[in-house]
């Protein structure tokens, strides 16, 4: 035992000790840090002012001057406001005060109207929106609009209203777009309720019904529901587990490759047994994999805890997570593990690997249904299937319905001898193929070494 855990250390300290490992471990945080950090001044919609002239062919005379009084800062201000407390109805509180913050600190769009005539001719107009500019202090060209006849009154025998079309420069801004249009609409809508002699807010106040945010209930607690969390935190689960499990299992195949090739191995075995290095080797990686997957998790709870969101997850889940990794890291690591003993070069390993690392792809394409319908015959079936079944419960664990507790411990019992059977192959195959030089072998050729072994 004392090789096996001087083995595990010595493998610990040479990967964690290496700039590709600390540059790679520190990269994705630093990443989240800086997007955090320079995201809001790069995509700062305070900085983004919507500025310059816009020609308008309203036949009707009603548009314009409803158009005026919605491009006022307040009404602007007032609309944003509106947008997001629709967008934003299932997100978190502090979330929706965040974005409040913003949209009351961006600027109202200075947009100067250029009347037109009722009957002018609109090619001749278009012409004005792509003509260059003379003088470059003179204010920019955004949108031609032409407000269709009946946009405002419902014209004889047709059920429906007209509306507008609008004409753009090249390469304008859809921010611009976006607020032209919005305020246009808003615009002739209020035409059409004052060309009736009815209060817009009166008839907003019948209409208009607020999206409530739904409360789960669970046999013990009750919260409230945040939209996107029930789908998005299986997801997180099981990029966690996969990051795990691939760094782990990447470096194992490396370094045992690496040993290999330079006959380093052949030293090693001469103080230790085979299964006395691959249990230290096993170890070893294991460690570098919790490091780095802790780390993930750490950051995860913080930023949960920062939005006030931890109440939402079940710490319980961090635990089966490590329980499930653990299965899943002995069972795909002893895999690759075996691969890497038995070629001598990584080209070599890159064709035994594929059939692996696409049965590690498989929970990610099988995730969304699962997910969603966690309950499922087919999602029942697949957390039981190894090696994958630590992927699929971990997703069912981490959705809206978890499964029976039966059910979960059925499947870690499962993984269990799914790591007696991975272990079993890889120290067969390992004790031979470390040894072995020549031609790489094929899957065929390492179940014949296994079973003479």
């Amino acid at each position: 035992m004392k090789k096996i855990l001087q083995i595990a250390w010595r493998e610990f300290v040479a990967t964690v000790s290496t700039k590709a490992f600390i540059i790679g471990l520190l990269f994705m945080p630093a990443l989240i840090l800086v997007g955090i950090a320079v995201g809001p001044r790069l995509f700062n919609q305070r900085s983004f002012r919507v500025q310059g002239e816009v020609a308008i062919v309203d036949p009707t005379g009603l548009v314009i001057p409803e158009l005026r009084t919605t491009l006022e800062n307040r009404r602007t201000v007032a609309r944003r406001l509106e947008e997001a407390r629709d967008t934003l109805a299932q997100a978190p509180g502090s979330m929706r005060e965040i974005a409040a913050s913003q949209i009351a600190q961006a600027p109202a769009p200075d947009l100067r109207l250029v009347e037109r005539p009722p009957d002018a001719d609109v090619q001749q107009e278009k012409k004005w929106l792509i003509t260059d500019q003379k003088d470059e202090k003179d204010a920019k060209r955004l949108a031609l609009v032409v407000i269709h006849p009946d946009a405002v009154s419902r014209a004889e025998g047709k059920p429906a209203y007209g509306s507008y079309d609008i004409y753009v420069p090249p390469n304008l801004d859809d921010r611009a777009d976006n607020e032209i249009q919005q305020s246009l609409r808003d615009a002739i809508i209020n035409a059409r309720v004052s060309a009736r002699a009815l209060d817009r807010d009166t008839i907003n106040a019948i209409v208009r019904l607020p999206r409530m945010q739904s409360v789960t209930v669970s046999k013990d607690t009750e919260r409230r529901t945040v939209g996107g969390f029930n789908v998005l935190l299986p997801i997180a689960f099981s990029v966690l587990l996969f990051l795990g499990v691939m760094t782990g299992g990447m470096s194992l195949v490396t370094s045992t490759v690496e040993e290999k090739s330079s006959r380093v191995i052949e030293v090693l075995l001469s103080a230790v047994s085979p299964m006395e290095l691959m249990a230290g080797k096993l170890l070893g990686q294991l460690a570098v994999s919790m490091l780095t997957m802790g780390l993930y998790v750490a950051m995860g709870v913080a930023a949960l805890a920062s939005f006030a969101l931890f109440g939402l997850l079940n710490p319980w889940l961090i635990l089966y997570l490590l329980i499930f990794f653990l299965l899943t890291y002995l069972v795909f690591g002893s895999l690759l593990m075996a691969i890497g003993s038995a070629v001598n070069e990584m080209r070599e390993a890159q064709s035994l690997m594929m059939p692996i690392i696409m049965l590690l792809i498989i929970p990610y394409m099988l995730g969304f249904p699962i997910s969603r319908d966690p309950n499922s015959t087919f999602s029942t079936v697949i957390s039981f299937v190894p090696p994958i079944n630590g992927f699929a419960m971990l997703l069912r664990m981490a959705s809206s319905a978890p499964p029976p507790w039966w059910q979960v411990w059925l499947s870690i019992g499962i993984g269990v001898a799914s790591v007696c059977a991975a272990v079993w192959f890889t120290a067969k195959v390992f004790r031979i193929g470390l040894l072995m030089y020549g031609k790489a072998p094929d899957f065929a050729t390492l179940i014949r070494w296994a079973r003479a072994a």
